[in-house]
């Protein structure tokens, strides 16, 4: 019998130099996307897909994040002696009903490999995990993408990884997936490769789910590049024992915020869907003379 997709690990631990100075004293992923920061809009989707227990493997410096997760009564008290009922509801809303947070220390930063790692003793041995990660926002307007993967990954039962098409020119810049036929089965993971030497255009976009044995590999990689633990090796371990699927994520967008362009594109674009800003927002852009 497969157990359920409960458990999702959010690595938070870099130090977001790419953003300096605004990063100095605010974590990234609180860096705001209209009017939530990023983590709240991932912590949302994990919720979406029936996670119930997220583990941040975080740093000496993210405080803020579990703040922003935990109670604030005195803000609250305010709040409901003014009458400021909206204001109430954004509060409530940013922590979603039945999660349960857990928080883990990485010591040093030592790859995304080793991040996951930290968090192994909170997820068992039998037991499948999701892998969010934070700086990549996965927008749509019904079903996000680790709602969409888990419902496949309940036909498939084993690891699935989310892809994305990009510019062949492009495929330098990101882990590039190799796939066999129109179900997308994996069959190489490629780091950055040439364009003439990448197996495909299906990038590797921030959005995972892996069977137990994943984490099981992760314990026996060695470190690489800079002593860093890789992902990628213990995937490219694991396609050798088991299958693992691509999944596109279907009928959305996603935004590098990583990166400052993608950064900007999500605040504009987030903003322009907004119900409440959208219009004027709209109007606005149209108005803008910058000659």
């Amino acid at each position: 019998m497969h157990r359920g997709l409960t458990k999702a690990i959010i690595p938070v631990a870099g130090l977001g130099t790419r953003f300096l100075p605004a990063t100095k004293a605010i974590p990234k992923e609180m860096l705001t996307v209209v009017d939530k920061p990023l983590i709240q809009y991932i912590v949302q989707e994990a919720a979406e897909a029936g996670i119930t227990d997220i583990i941040f493997v975080t740093h000496s410096s993210k405080n803020a994040i579990e703040n922003h997760f935990d109670s604030h009564y005195e803000l609250e008290s305010k709040l409901i002696e003014s009458a400021k009922h909206d204001r109430i509801d954004a509060l409530k809303s940013i922590t979603p009903k039945g999660v349960n947070f857990i928080s883990v220390r990485q010591p040093e930063a030592l790859g995304l490999g080793h991040a996951i790692l930290c968090a192994s003793h909170i997820v068992a041995p039998d037991e499948p995990f999701a892998v969010l990660l934070p700086d990549v926002l996965m927008h749509h307007p019904k079903k996000g993408c680790l709602a969409q993967m888990s419902n496949y990954y309940r036909q498939v039962h084993t690891s699935v990884i989310a892809l994305e098409q990009v510019p062949d020119d492009q495929v330098h810049k990101y882990g590039i997936a190799g796939v066999l036929d129109a179900d997308l089965r994996i069959t190489e993971l490629v780091e950055k490769p040439k364009p003439e030497e990448a197996p495909s255009n299906l990038s590797v976009v921030g959005r995972y789910i892996f069977t137990p044995r994943l984490m099981e590999l992760l314990k026996n990689t060695k470190p690489g590049v800079a002593g860093e633990i890789q992902l990628t090796d213990a995937m490219a371990a694991l396609l050798n024992e088991e299958v693992m699927f691509g999944y596109e994520f279907s009928g959305g967008k996603s935004y590098d915020c990583g990166d400052k362009q993608g950064f900007l594109r999500a605040n504009i674009e987030y903003a322009l869907r907004d119900k409440v800003l959208g219009a004027d927002f709209r109007k606005y852009l149209a108005s803008l003379d910058l000659s």
